[in-house]
């Protein structure tokens, strides 16, 4: 008989979730560097075996696919904005072979790399995360996460852009410093 897919544990522990979460944390930091599943286990204090077995069940994917994926995202943006070519874009992102890497690419996006950048050329830059905006106009500043100027009263709303911002331009340059002119916060309450 088969065995049973790894499952999530019921009761997870904090600690293990914080150690796991350190280990991931330094598989995206050195997303470029070749994986060495024991050493990011004994990091995270755990036997290789374990350590995969409780990554997967808590991720739903083992550490090599994880990082396999985070690589792949980042030769996404580079294909899309990079003026290097398929080659330096797979060394860049950690692989060591262009086979690999575009048997990868393919499997988790659909198409070739050569094929998504020919996309990524016509369709124009991909739009801009939530995230970058949210941190551009300062929506993660302490403080400022009701979207209410203090004293202002509950529910008025406001722009997050600073008043002495220049208006940013959306273009296919870099795109953690442009957001749409006008961001604003759109609160359940009016």
């Amino acid at each position: 008989m088969g065995t049973a897919p790894p499952t999530r544990p019921s009761t997870l522990d904090t600690a293990l979730l914080r150690q796991l979460r350190l280990a991931k944390d330094a598989m995206d930091r050195e997303w470029a560097e070749p994986l060495d599943v024991a050493a990011v286990a004994a990091r995270a204090g755990y036997s290789r075996y374990h350590f995969v077995r409780l990554f997967r069940g808590v991720y739903g994917e083992t550490p090599g696919r994880y990082l396999a994926r985070r690589r792949i995202e980042r030769a996404q943006d580079l294909l899309r904005s990079a003026n290097l070519t398929v080659t330096e874009i797979c060394m860049l992102v950690g692989f060591s072979s262009l086979g690999t890497f575009c048997t990868r690419f393919k499997e988790l996006t659909g198409t070739t790399p050569t094929e998504f950048r020919a996309r990524a050329r016509r369709t124009g830059a991909p739009p801009i995360p939530g995230c970058f905006l949210m941190f551009w106009a300062g929506g993660f500043a302490p403080g400022r996460q009701t979207g209410e100027r203090p004293g202002s009263g509950r529910g008025q709303q406001f722009s997050r852009r600073p008043p002495d911002a220049p208006p940013p331009s959306v273009t296919s340059g870099n795109h953690s410093r442009d957001a749409p002119e006008d961001v604003r916060h759109e609160g359940a309450r009016t």
